[in-house]
């Protein structure tokens, strides 16, 4: 859509909205929307911030589930539904705050002093949202602890932490998240960090906190084993969005980033994002960008590019918040559907040595996110040319990539916030929370729930039975190479690639007793049990 400059200058005065006050502005003048995009989208939208002020209300905003959805509830417990869950939050912020203070003081230590170390133990939410918060607005100079993580069940990721942490786990505290308490990744994770515990002659028990669901597996644990302290998650509030719940703000206090800060500036975004007026709503514009870019059907990519390293994170923060929500095979009538929007990122101006050549003349497959932030840093800056320091060239290339895809008519948003901070951390998260409610109501489904992620876990739980069943046939059979043919059929099954992964993993770990052939076609491989 090509436009002169006046044009074009034009368009940005009309579509630049500035909100002081919240330090953030939102320029949407170069997505191609048409002059009555917005007056079309008018009874939707207005729908979508009714569909809002219920759920903030205490409607069942989760059918499938049954549930309130109470994440806004987090940073204003004086919105909540009732004077239970208000006192849960406010007690739940008092906690934090006392806990962090003892052990920041040392009066609540490990075995070999005041704990210096924070392990935090989770996977999706319980993960994502700690990292991007600790990366964004974490300070290496002056954090209280420093943060380490497991975030997957991978042994050999875990092992890179721990030998980072080696010689120090007597002063190192662990958090372990798990909503259910039965995610098995964070399980895994907990047990691992155990064992090296007890391996280190430490009790794991006086280093250790958990953050889960009253009375799950997690919390039943924590109890009898007499951990350190216990926070509670709700069921009213999403993994994806319990960055400022204990989920986040305990890891985050414990490293000295100011938490109040983390919730006002999330307070205040709220408070924008509540006006049932489009053009003064920043997530609502953002949500009708992405229903006019993707026709309401997903079908352009979203780009998260920010302009900062902290927030380097922030498109993979963005992936769980954005995908897992809106990601659905059918909406809330029951119709397939299949709706969603892909995001991915990297950051500015690296991105432009990575992808950029494809986003300006590959595929017009997507729409980018800019996030820009004014201030370059605390200190005054160096010239690395005459006149230019190195973010005047951050800044240069943020503009300079944002003209290339114009002119090859790639649509794009920017976001403009005035530095990196709590608040405006904070903000963000709350940002891109309301934009992902207000974009769900668009297009008629439960942002709230994710089927697709239980699937996972059911078929993962079925795999990992027929790896048992094929390790017990093989050693029934000690010393015969069977093919993998053969063992389905002593099986009765018909799972014929799984039991070939399965034999490969099993082969490839010695301490499973099994042996592969060195045949190179599948025909000829035979696996075996050694001998007693």
């Amino acid at each position: 859509m090509s436009q002169s400059k006046t044009e074009l200058w034009n368009r940005f005065k009309k579509y630049y909205t500035n909100y002081p006050s919240i330090n953030l502005s939102l320029d949407i003048s170069r997505m191609n929307f048409g002059a009555d995009f917005f007056e079309k989208m008018e009874p939707k939208i207005q729908a979508a911030f009714k569909s809002m002020a219920e759920l903030e209300s205490g409607a069942i905003a989760n059918p499938d589930e049954n549930r309130m959805v109470g994440h806004y509830w987090l940073r204003n417990p004086e919105l909540a539904p009732d004077a239970g869950i208000k006192e849960a939050i406010t007690s739940t912020l008092g906690k934090i705050k006392r806990f962090t203070g003892d052990v920041h003081s040392g009066a609540i230590k490990g075995q070999g002093g005041k704990f210096e170390n924070l392990l935090v133990i989770g996977i999706g939410g319980s993960a994502l949202g700690p990292q991007f918060v600790s990366r964004a607005v974490g300070n290496p100079a002056s954090d209280k602890m420093k943060v380490y993580f497991f975030d997957n069940t991978d042994p050999d990721g875990m092992d890179v932490v721990l030998q980072q942490l080696a010689g120090n786990l007597d002063r190192t505290l662990c958090a372990v998240i798990s909503k259910s308490g039965g995610t098995k990744e964070t399980r895994n994770g907990m047990l691992e960090a155990k064992n090296a515990y007890v391996k280190a002659g430490l009790d794991f028990s006086k280093h250790c906190v958990a953050i889960t669901g009253d009375g799950s597996n997690l919390d039943k644990v924590a109890a009898e084993e007499k951990w350190i302290e216990r926070f509670p998650m709700w069921d009213w509030v999403g993994g994806r969005t319990s960055e400022l719940s204990a989920v986040g703000l305990l890891p985050a206090a414990l490293q000295g980033i100011n938490t109040e800060e983390l919730l006002s500036g999330a307070r205040d975004v709220d408070s924008v994002t509540r006006i049932a007026e489009t053009t003064k709503n920043p997530a609502a514009q953002l949500a009708l960008m992405w229903f006019h870019s993707g026709n309401g059907k997903g079908e352009k990519d979203m780009v998260i590019l920010p302009y900062k390293d902290r927030l380097e994170l922030f498109s993979k923060y963005l992936q769980q918040l954005i995908m897992e929500s809106l990601g659905k095979e059918r909406d809330l009538a029951g119709n397939v559907v299949h709706q969603g929007i892909a995001v991915y990122g990297n950051k500015g101006s690296t991105d432009q040595h990575a992808y950029v050549q494809q986003l300006r003349d590959g595929v017009n497959n997507f729409f980018a996110t800019f996030i820009e932030v004014l201030t370059d840093r605390k200190e005054t800056s160096m010239e690395v040319e005459k006149g230019k320091t190195s973010g005047d060239f951050l800044f240069g290339f943020y503009l300079g990539t944002r003209q290339a895809l114009y002119e090859n008519d790639r649509e794009s948003i920017t976001i403009t916030i005035k530095e990196v901070n709590p608040a405006a951390v904070g903000g963000l998260i709350a940002l891109f929370e309301r934009a992902v409610g207000f974009y769900a109501s668009l297009v008629n489904i439960n942002a709230y729930h994710q089927p697709g992620v239980e699937a996972g876990k059911k078929a993962a739980e079925s795999l990992l039975n027929l790896q048992q069943s094929v390790i017990e046939f093989l050693g029934s059979k000690k010393g015969a190479g069977l093919s993998v043919d053969q063992i389905c059929v002593g099986l009765g099954v018909d799972e014929f690639e799984s039991v070939f992964k399965i034999c490969e993993h099993l082969a490839s770990n010695p301490q499973k007793g099994i042996s592969r052939s060195s045949a190179d076609a599948i025909e000829g491989v035979t696996y075996c049990a050694a001998n007693a």
